[in-house]
């Protein structure tokens, strides 16, 4: 519990709530990137361009943050190529079985009030707490 930051925590809740609420005020989406990606790739051309510039900022922001503010939070990365690409694999499956990703339910979906996501949500945490306690959480 001595990574706990709070801070962060609530300012990267509200990035993500303002980076939400602008994506559905400017284009009437969702901000679930599982949606969004997998729209990139429909035969609908006149959507490519946001959805690659959003998919591209959240690569851009990662890159920032392992370059220069933070290059320890991707220690699990560090485990090996294989193991990423797997974890990255079982969670594409996982979101589209789901009917979306956990930030389609749970930014956008609880905060529309569905039920639906509230459910996908509580599976996705449960999953997470089964995940953590079979694997053995960061040591």
């Amino acid at each position: 519990m001595h990574h706990f930051t709070p801070w962060r925590a609530l300012g990267g809740g509200v990035l993500l709530g303002v980076a939400a609420s602008l994506l559905w005020l400017s284009t009437g989406r969702a901000a679930g990137v599982s949606g969004i990606l997998a729209g990139l790739f429909a035969p609908r051309s006149d959507e490519r361009r946001w959805r690659a510039l959003f998919l591209a900022g959240l690569v851009a922001g990662g890159l920032v943050l392992r370059m220069m503010l933070a290059p320890s939070a991707f220690a699990a990365a560090e485990r090996g190529l294989p193991l990423v690409v797997t974890a990255g694999l079982l969670v594409g499956f996982g979101a589209r079985l789901g009917g979306g990703c956990t930030s389609g339910h749970g930014i956008c979906g609880l905060g529309r009030l569905s039920l639906r996501s509230l459910i996908a949500v509580g599976v996705f945490m449960a999953s997470g707490f089964l995940t953590v306690a079979l694997v053995g959480g960061s040591r």
